[in-house]
Parts: C-alpha cells; structure tokens; sequence
C-alpha cells in the first residue's frame, strides 16, 4: 500500500522539478521546497541532450520547451589560431531518437514550465520560501525541519530527496562527503547580444574555440550569445574579471569592433568535480548537483543530474505503488547513477578541459586533427555524437542490475 505521506523535494531546480513532476504524474504526493521566493533567473546551465528532452517529453513540457528554445543540429571544434574547423552534424542519430538535436534554452525556463504543469496535479505542492535546515529519520518516515519566514516547522515524508544543489544541505546533514576538487582558475560568463553568427563564417550556435594563449567556449541560447572564458589561477584581483574594461576586452580579442559590445549577465564562478561518497542513506537520497558536479564543457552536469532524477522518481514510483523492494532498487539507482557520475561524466569533463587548456601546439595540432578526421567519418561521427549526447552511457548504465 501507498505511504500516506508525500515525498520531500528539496530544491527546485532541474533534477527536483523532474522528479517533483514524475511523481505527481503517478498520483503520488509530492512536496517541492524551494528557499528562494520564486524560481531563480539567473546564468546556469542552458543545453538540453536529447535523452533528456526524451525524458521531458515523456513528462509533457519537451515540445514547450522546443517551441521556445533554439534547436542545434550541428557543433563545432574550432582552432582559432589556423581556422580549421571540426562540425559534428547530430542529424547522424535521426534513426536513434525522435530529438537530433541540442536544444538551447537556459534551465529557468525549464523549471518553470515543470512548475507551471506541477499546478495541474492535486497531489503536488510547490512551496516557496521552504529550506531544509534539518531532518530526522525513522524506520518508516524522515521528518523535515523547514525554515519559513514564519518560522520554522516540521514537514513528514517518506522520503527526503536532495536535489538542493553544490551546497546541498540536505548532503550535510545526512554527513555524506563530497568527494573530488576544485580547480585553482574560476570561469567568467558573460552574455551579449551581439549577432556573432554575421561576423564568422559558418558559425554553429555550439562551439569550443582552442587557443593556445585563450581558449573559450562561444554559444548561443535562445536569448543571447554566451561567452566562457578562463581566468588566471594566480590573479589575486578577482574584481576585475567583471568589470566593463577586462570584458569589452576579451570580447574585442574575439572580433574586433567599432564600438563597445552591450553586456548582459556576467558571472564568476568556481569550478569543482566531485561526487557523493553515497547517494543514498536510509530514507534521504541525492540527485543533481548534491550528488555531483562537474565543470561545464560538453553540458554534462545539468543533463547528468536530469538523469539522475528520472531514474530514481522511476525507482521510487515501483516502490511506493507496486511494493517493490526499496533496499533493491536504491542500492540499484546509485549504481547506475554514482558510478556513471564517476566513470563517465567526471572522466570526460576533465578530459574535455585539458584537451581546451593546452599551451602546446603539436598537442593542440594533434587534438584538432582527431576531430576534423573523426568528423570526417560517419561512423565515427555517430559513435562521437552519441557518445557526447550522454547516449551511450545512459544506455550502459542502464544496463547495470
């Protein structure tokens, strides 16, 4: 028989409005916390993989989100010393998913639809102003101290989920490390409206640029282009990398232009990989960032942390509803997930950054040329983009009993 009572969703991010809808979807009751006073707006995360708008269509809100967003059939790995350009065309998977793209559109607007179709399911709750401070495990419920700006009260589940975040407090109290590192450089972001694709020939909305002297990261949402820089590790001066001189700078070192460039956001943050040491502990269980994180290049973390949230709200629907074995399938969830996390997305994320940060011109000659003859081949097109899509993985750690 179904627990009486919800299930407990701290954060109201990409992975808690997944999980939040999925279960609602099944009649089951749910609770969404969030401590801000409304869904934050800010610079994050922005590329949807095509396993992850399966899943959300799955859900209702792909094709919303797809009218409203900027689909991008094609990726490039651009030299930007020699020119030489790599394009990886997805249109290679059309026969592996009904969504060959990459599908640009920042998290917020995401959640926001998750929340908007959350309204339409009586058993689901969306509570602004809610953070999890503390809570308290039984054999069969976990009670949740909140914090309100009424004070502070006590919400009763069957389950704590943790989807608040890097800082997560939920993984705190619950006295599960976070294990891994944080790079010395931070990472600057910066928004412009300026229409880059007129200025370079054949510009993808997706592109990594490499540099020896300064590589970045040039892409497009449906709002505006986004550019990532790296920053000197031993810069003590960190103001300065916000301030109008250093980015008009860095933007005229990319095309020079009369005039300035129209900044929007700019954002400084630090870069970590790390992972859980569990995801699961009794009845309290992490997904998204609270259970890994990564640096940005290839768009793993966010869609990682959707994947994350899809497979334990379906875990969590078998055991509420049919009486399956919850000991199983938790066990089951943070290996299919913590190990991926570890193997896969980690590896590669760290991989992708040193491939981007190398100062050698033979080794960076020689990563460019992997990419032109790797693009250069369907086949190896294909197993590259499927690879990149987070596919293949997905798919094998599925496949883990």
């Amino acid at each position: 028989m179904m627990s009486a009572l919800p299930v407990v969703i701290a954060g109201a991010g990409p992975a808690g409005c997944l999980s939040a809808l999925y279960l609602a979807r099944q009649n089951i009751p749910v609770i969404l916390l969030e401590k801000h006073q409304q869904l934050p707006v800010d610079l994050r995360a922005s590329t949807f993989h095509p396993p992850s708008l399966e899943m959300l269509d799955s859900l209702g809100i792909a094709q919303a989100m797809i009218a409203q967003g900027l689909k991008v059939q094609r990726y490039q790995y651009r030299d930007r010393k020699n020119g030489d350009v790599a394009e990886f065309d997805m249109n290679l998977i059309a026969d592996e998913t009904q969504f060959p793209f990459r599908l640009q559109l920042e998290q917020y607007e995401m959640t926001r639809l998750a929340a908007k179709e959350l309204q339409n399911y009586p058993c689901a709750q969306l509570l602004f102003g809610h953070e999890v401070v503390d809570f308290e495990q039984h054999q069969d419920s976990v009670s949740v101290k909140v914090q309100t700006s009424d004070g502070e009260k006590i919400l009763n589940s069957c389950y704590l989920l943790g989807c608040d975040g890097a800082s997560s407090k939920v993984r705190k109290v619950a006295g599960i490390g976070y294990e891994g590192f944080t790079y010395d450089e931070k990472f600057l972001v910066v928004s412009t409206p300026f229409p880059f694709e007129q200025v370079f020939d054949n510009l993808s909305y997706v592109n990594y640029i490499s540099d020896p002297d300064e590589w970045c990261v040039l892409l497009r949402t449906e709002k505006i282009w986004r550019v990532l820089w790296p920053t000197d590790p031993a810069e003590t001066n960190l103001d300065k990398y916000l301030t109008d001189d250093f980015i008009q700078a860095r933007l005229q070192h990319l095309h020079a232009k009369a005039g300035d460039y129209q900044i929007g956001h700019r954002t400084l943050y630090n870069v970590h990989q790390r992972v859980a040491e569990h995801y699961v502990k009794g009845r309290v269980i992490l997904a998204g960032d609270a259970a890994h994180i990564n640096n940005p290049l290839g768009g793993m973390g966010m869609n990682g942390g959707l994947h994350d949230a899809f497979n334990l709200a379906e875990k969590l629907t078998a055991i509420l509803k049919q009486g399956a074995d919850a000991g199983a399938l938790l066990a089951q969830y943070q290996r299919q997930r913590k190990d991926l996390a570890v193997q896969f997305v980690q590896q590669h994320t760290i991989q992708n950054k040193q491939l981007m940060e190398t100062k050698d011109p033979q080794l960076q000659a020689k990563r460019q040329q992997w990419f032109m003859e790797t693009a250069a081949d369907p086949v190896k097109a294909k197993a590259f983009i499927m690879e990149r899509a987070m596919f293949s993985s997905l798919r094998e750690s599925l496949q883990q009993a």
